[in-house]
């Protein structure tokens, strides 16, 4: 027995001496370059691109089994610039044999240096990469009834067939080329290095990649693992640094569960400045904005956890300029979405966002009759996506411009379900007063439906007229209410379906630009019919009442009343948010005298009603002549001094012509109301 173990170690011992001579001297006897053309054949066949070695082909199979080869072409099809769509220099790979037996894998290097990789698209639009591996042969029949055989999970724990990894040098540089003759763009990355070192199974896995796009500096380091023997079903920790472009420093932190394909993340972006990221990218904001210092400052962070059924966001942090804001979400369901989210920002100025006022895009004329008549209508707006949507959402914003409107406090929680939208509350204070309000959108609907109630409180109606339209048209505290509702998507058809009421009231005011005393004393200057003064006229009052109703986009006050000591004024009439056009009847009374407002005489009873007309942008006021007639034969009509003032169409007679006189001038007056011959 003694004997027969001594002979079989002896023979396996000559056997595997034998083995290892033969893999040394193979090698030494073999030229392998005379294979080339058979493996330049099979990878031309293989890609259906032109390929070639023009570099030394190597070969080593103890105790490293290894291959080297320089100077690889494989070609580009016809038609792009480049003649090679990839080029390596030189290509180098070693594995110990031996430690495979027992499924350890070591890799002495592994070592691909000159890598240049041309992407093209022509004009056509078409890639150099979309045709690699030739045309693709028929498919055979398949059997008849016969069923594809069930693919069996891999079992858990099973991982990859190795025991151990280690590799020496994984090194990988080289450049990548993007032209692109569509959009006409050319896109360059060199000095792409990728090296990884400590490459093992149970340590991290340090990488180093580092490239220049366009010139511009990229660099992402650190590590990833330990990968463990089953990286499919363990957990991965992660530790990276990305900087750019000398602007962008940005660094993730955490873990990937591979099994269940979940993720924690700490992500954090340091202070950078998006303008100089796109002028080191060679562009620029796609807007000008209203301040050029804006948006020169930018930095967050926020933790990530999920998986493929749900998201969350904790944490986050975000500051912009001089505006810092917090939030929080959440994302589930993601066929629906269910989605939850809370926002709270400190201040912002959007003005200065905006673009500045000379840069503004002109109003886009209206399409002629025959353009709009040639081109298909547009297809209406899929509001299925937001009758699945389950929102639950919050805003909170401690200071707020937008448009010069300046606000505080405003709050806002948003639910959404069954395709019903609720805003509620929404509102906010604004210039020493509050607004609060309540929205609902139905679009369970083909066409959407919107409900919104406001509710104001004393707030200064000048200062914020003034800040938001640039003019002081009145002054004064309002409060009032509003209820409106409307069906429709688009600016026109939410005009000619709106409907609602309201009731504004404003206190201790007055309205800028109208002195309606001064009508009633003067209508002469009223109608500038003669030079202005120059002190702006106004009229002050103590109470402003306007009761409305809106039919169909058609604005009626029934009564709107001011009120003054001296004065009470109602109007009446419509305004069209349809046409935008006016129809209003201004009715001024003296109560009792004008005395301390520029008048000596007492007016008691004297009526000069106005009608306004016109548009919303190019309002026409003009005395109610006729009215005031009809009124004069109840109330006693002015005396002739004051009609011939109302009636004259200027305030100078035209040279050579005799004033008529005031007789004649209330004849023509009268047979031009229908009151005379």
């Amino acid at each position: 027995m003694k004997r027969a173990i001594k002979w079989i170690l002896i023979i396996g011992g000559g056997l595997a001496v034998l083995v290892v001579a033969v893999l040394l001297v193979i090698p030494m006897f073999v030229d392998v370059d005379r294979y080339k053309p058979v493996i330049e054949k099979k990878v031309a066949e293989a890609t259906g691109r032109p390929f070639r070695l023009d570099g030394d082909l190597d070969l080593s199979l103890f105790p490293w089994a290894g291959i080297s080869l320089s100077r690889l072409h494989l070609g580009n099809p016809p038609g792009f610039e480049k003649e090679d769509f990839l080029y390596v220099e030189n290509f180098d790979v070693r594995v110990k044999l031996l430690p495979l037996l027992s499924k350890d894998l070591q890799v002495k290097q592994f070592i691909l240096e000159g890598v240049q990789l041309n992407l093209e698209k022509n004009s056509d639009g078409k890639t150099n990469w979309e045709d690699l591996g030739g045309k693709p042969g028929p498919t055979p029949a398949q059997a008849p009834a016969q069923a594809a055989p069930e693919k069996q999970a891999r079992p858990s724990g099973t991982g990859i067939p190795l025991e151990a990894l280690a590799v020496g040098d994984f090194s990988i540089t080289g450049s990548l080329l993007w032209i692109d003759r569509v959009a006409d763009r050319r896109t360059e990355i060199t000095d792409l290095s990728l090296k990884l070192h400590d490459v093992s199974l149970d340590r991290p896995i340090g990488f180093d990649f580092g490239a220049h796009l366009d010139g511009k500096p990229l660099a992402l380091q650190g590590n990833m693992g330990p990968l463990g023997r089953d990286p499919m079903t363990g957990t991965i920790p992660l530790d990276l640094r990305l900087t750019a472009l000398d602007q962008l420093d940005m660094t993730v932190q955490g873990k990937l569960e591979a099994s269940s394909r979940q993720f924690d993340l700490v992500l954090e972006v340091s202070p950078f400045s998006p303008r100089k990221v796109l002028s080191a990218l060679g562009m620029s904001l796609p807007v000008k904005t209203a301040d050029p210092d804006a948006l020169k400052h930018v930095s967050f962070g926020l933790t990530a956890k999920g998986s493929p059924e749900e998201v969350s966001l904790t944490g986050g942090r975000m500051e912009l300029d001089q505006s810092t804001m917090t939030f929080s979400a959440r994302a589930k369901e993601f066929a629906k979405p269910d989605l939850a989210f809370q926002f709270e920002l400190d201040r912002i100025d959007l003005d200065r966002y905006l673009p500045p006022p000379a840069e503004k895009a002109e109003k886009a004329e209206k399409p002629s009759p025959t353009e709009t008549g040639s081109k298909e209508p547009a297809s209406p707006p899929d509001y299925e996506p937001l009758r699945k949507l389950v929102l639950d959402g919050a805003v909170r914003i401690g200071a707020l411009q937008a448009k010069g409107l300046k606000i505080q406090d405003v709050v806002m929680e948003v639910r959404a379900q069954n395709g019903v939208i609720r805003m509620d509350p929404l509102g906010a204070k604004l210039y020493q007063g509050s607004v609060s309000s309540t929205a609902n959108v139905d679009v369970r609907g083909k066409t959407p439906k919107s409900v919104l109630t406001t509710r104001m409180e004393g707030i200064q109606a000048g200062p914020m007229v003034q800040d938001l339209a640039g003019k002081d048209i009145i002054e004064g505290q309002v409060q009032g209410t509003v209820e409106v509702s409307t069906v429709g998507d688009q600016p026109d058809t939410i005009k000619r379906t709106l409907n609602g009421k309201g009731d504004l009231l404003f206190l201790d005011g007055a309205i800028v630009g109208i002195d309606l005393a001064g009508m009633v004393r003067n209508v002469k200057s009223t109608f500038r019919l003669e030079q202005p003064v120059a002190k702006r006229p106004k009229t002050d009052f103590s109470e402003l009442s306007a009761p409305f109703t809106i039919q169909d986009g058609l604005i009626r006050t029934p009564g709107t009343q001011l009120k003054s000591p001296l004065l009470r004024v109602v109007t009446t009439g419509t305004a069209n948010l349809v046409d935008e056009s006016l129809d209003l009847r201004v009715d001024p009374k003296v109560v009792a005298t004008l005395k301390g407002q520029g008048d000596t005489e007492e007016r008691t009873g004297i009526r000069v009603p106005i009608l306004v007309t016109g548009t919303f942008s190019s309002p026409k006021f003009r005395p109610d002549l006729k009215g005031l007639i009809e009124g004069g034969l109840k109330d006693g009509l002015p005396d002739a001094s004051t009609l011939k003032e109302m009636i004259r169409p200027s305030g100078e007679q035209p040279e050579g012509e005799e004033p008529p006189s005031t007789k004649d001038q209330v004849k023509g007056l009268l047979k031009g109301f229908g009151l005379g011959q």
